[in-house]
């Protein structure tokens, strides 16, 4: 088994090896991941942080040791919480931007070491698991990024990319997609009794889990639709003002933290 880690602030991850096969996901800096089986071009891979699988271009990956992989797999991970910034590679003036939600492998006093290459970063950080209420504070800040299907980054994101990435700046790992995400946690039986940060899942015509917010104070939601954007959330679903009409349909609403 060969191992890897993202060496850049985006990449891809593609359900065909193909640079025109949908993007399924996306790897932001820092994230390690097994490689299951290579091409002379691309390599499918399963991400350590939510063993989701894809395929991404061969030249964008940087190899780990099994030891180097253990070790930012099982480790508690130090995200960033700077919209944009930068590392910068320690004795020389390359600078690789990365965005919010972004992993520090062996982070400590500013430094950090991707493979055996250490960089410097001055910018905001957060680990371990924090309280709830942070949960909210971090969803505000992708408010209004557009919407992308497998994005999870604050210049474009989907529903699930955004929760996901929401909970992992507060210490909490997600799956990746809205069905999976409704597997987690416990299953509460009226909005009356939810708190801001809970999770709301939405089904379409099939009965099938397509969409999930966080549920805000007041009755209302923060999810991506369009963009990240707030609606008025009730036992119907999702009420678009824009639009004057539900928009998505509830199905369930978990407590994970």
């Amino acid at each position: 088994m060969k191992y890897g880690i993202c060496p850049l602030s985006i990449v891809p991850v593609r359900r065909e090896a193909d640079d025109s096969s949908e993007m399924v996901t996306q790897m932001l800096f820092g994230e390690a991941f097994k490689i299951m089986r290579a091409t002379k071009k691309w390599v499918h891979i399963q991400l350590a942080y939510d063993q989701y699988e894809g395929w991404i271009d061969k030249k964008q990956v940087l190899e780990l040791n099994q030891e180097q992989f253990k070790e930012i797999s099982e480790g508690q991970p130090t995200i960033t919480t700077d919209l944009v910034d930068v590392v910068i590679k320690t004795n020389s003036n390359r600078m690789t931007p990365i965005v919010m939600g972004s992993t520090l492998p062996h982070f400590n006093q500013g430094e950090l070491l991707l493979a055996d290459t250490s960089f410097k970063y001055e910018g905001a950080v957060t680990d371990g698991v924090l309280p709830k209420a942070h949960l909210v504070e971090n969803a505000y800040m992708y408010l209004h990024a557009p919407y992308l299907w497998g994005g999870r980054s604050p210049f474009g994101i989907d529903c699930s990319g955004f929760t996901q990435m929401v909970y992992k700046m507060n210490g909490v790992r997600l799956r990746r997609d809205a069905s999976q995400q409704a597997t987690q946690g416990e299953v509460l039986s009226f909005i009356e009794e939810t708190q801001p940060g809970d999770l709301a899942f939405f089904d379409n015509n099939e009965g099938t889990i397509t969409h999930v917010g966080i549920i805000l104070e007041d009755n209302h939601i923060i999810h991506a639709s369009g963009q990240v954007r707030i609606d008025k959330l009730d036992q119907q679903g999702i009420f678009n003002r824009d639009l004057g009409t539900h928009t998505h349909k509830l199905r369930l609403i978990k407590k994970v933290i």
